[in-house]
């Protein structure tokens, strides 16, 4: 429940007291959509219901969302299949910013060089319109533009060059606050245009050693690192009512350390509301006990991937939320993913009883294929009501209560 800067956990019966200055009562859960409710809108023990939601989506880069063709094509699949959400580029692995923003720094290092979303409001306008639910995504340390624009902000080399990856990219130093800051401005920006979830990619350490910093690296400093970061950005994203989340490597889930790149999943899990993997099974190119190719096992891959992070983190199902391979295999022998491998991770995701799936397909080119249908019904929010002038809040916050059933007209 958050009022303006406050934020309260109701208790296990969903009862909640809160206090503080606001307009607006934001409600969210995990497994359900966010609400958000008037504050004169209140009454004492008013019982204010959340829809159950598990978003499916699909990923359009900045690019994709503002390409007619693309655009089109991933709304046409959504409006024929149960996915019922997109992630779409913020800021990208380039670190450019898809639309204008008021952030000044972006402006200074040439980060708006390229506007390929002309009008983010009303995207978010079109696509709630739909009940799609979209997801912000924010790639934080690998920033060419900022780190060419601010080398004082830059990963270096033990020889002082700007270090670049296997991309020719340069990166971000993840100790700096301002670069914190700098990431943490454009997810507020996100919020306030409309975006239901912020999500971080690449919060991490570069996967190269011998690396450069503005502090010495440890296991220790390293996590310290990304999940201070995490804890700031929650810290200031509170007034907005948006969900958090973090994309961590697969192997993150079964390596005991930090895998060298700052990324613990304890620690990450304690500042976001939904961690999310990349399961891609071209990713594990170790592969994971019990199978050596794991193109061959999608399912098997997935499912005891999620199921070693529940046990490792104790977490329930519902917290964590897996990208899901949609691309052909790069390091198994150029295997296809169609749709009985999309199918086949999808099916181990819902019976794990993850908090949904991520599509993801660098190229934004996507088929029904393993999809199941849409089946005609969506959910929609009981309406609370009444009113509180105090601008304190008290009531209960049911996630049980049976929610209104309607037809989707298209």
């Amino acid at each position: 429940m958050t009022l303006g800067d406050t934020v309260v956990r109701t208790s296990q019966g969903g009862r909640f007291q809160i206090g503080g200055e606001g307009a607006v009562l934001g409600l969210r859960a995990y497994g359900y959509r966010r609400r958000e409710v008037p504050v004169g809108d209140l009454k004492e023990d008013e019982t204010l219901s959340l829809a159950p939601f598990k978003p499916k989506a699909l990923y359009l880069s900045s690019y994709g969302a503002a390409n007619t063709r693309l655009r089109e094509s991933a709304l046409d699949i959504i409006g024929k299949t149960d996915l019922n959400a997109v992630v779409i580029d913020v800021k990208s692995d380039r670190g450019r910013i898809a639309y204008k923003t008021d952030v000044p720094l972006a402006t200074e290092i040439g980060a708006q060089k390229m506007i390929t979303i002309k009008h983010i409001k009303q995207l978010m306008d079109d696509l709630h319109k739909e009940g799609i639910y979209t997801i912000a995504r924010i790639v934080v340390f690998k920033d060419n533009v900022l780190a060419l624009a601010r080398p004082d902000l830059a990963v270096r080399t033990a020889g002082g060059a700007i270090w670049r990856d296997r991309e020719g990219l340069a990166w971000t130093d993840p100790f700096s606050r301002q670069v914190w800051d700098y990431n943490i401005d454009i997810a507020i920006e996100a919020a306030r245009d409309g975006f239901d979830e912020i999500q971080f990619d690449y919060v991490r350490f570069p996967d190269a050693k011998g690396l450069v910093f503005s502090r010495p690296t440890t296991r220790e400093s390293r996590v310290s690192a990304i999940s201070g970061f995490l804890a700031e950005a929650r810290r200031r994203l509170i007034p907005y009512n948006v969900f958090l989340s973090a994309d961590i490597f697969g192997y993150v889930i079964w390596n005991r350390n930090d895998t060298g790149i700052g990324q613990n999943l304890d620690e990450m899990a304690q500042q976001v509301d939904y961690i999310s993997p990349m399961l891609y099974p071209s990713g594990f190119q170790y592969g994971i006990p019990g199978y050596p190719n794991p193109v061959l096992h999608p399912h098997q891959i997935v499912y005891l991937s999620l199921r070693k992070a529940e046990e490792r983190t104790g977490l329930p199902a519902v917290r964590f939320r897996p990208w899901l391979q949609a691309f052909r295999d790069y390091a198994f022998g150029g295997k296809p993913f169609e749709g009985e491998e999309i199918a086949a991770q999808i099916d181990a995701a819902q019976t794990f009883g993850s908090d949904g799936w991520m599509l993801w397909n660098p190229r934004n080119v996507y088929t029904t294929a393993g999809l199941r249908p849409k089946s005609g019904m969506v959910t929609t929010i009981r309406e609370g009501h009444l009113n509180n002038p105090g601008g304190i809040g008290t009531g209960i916050c049911s996630r049980n209560t049976p929610v209104k059933m309607a037809h989707l007209a298209r």
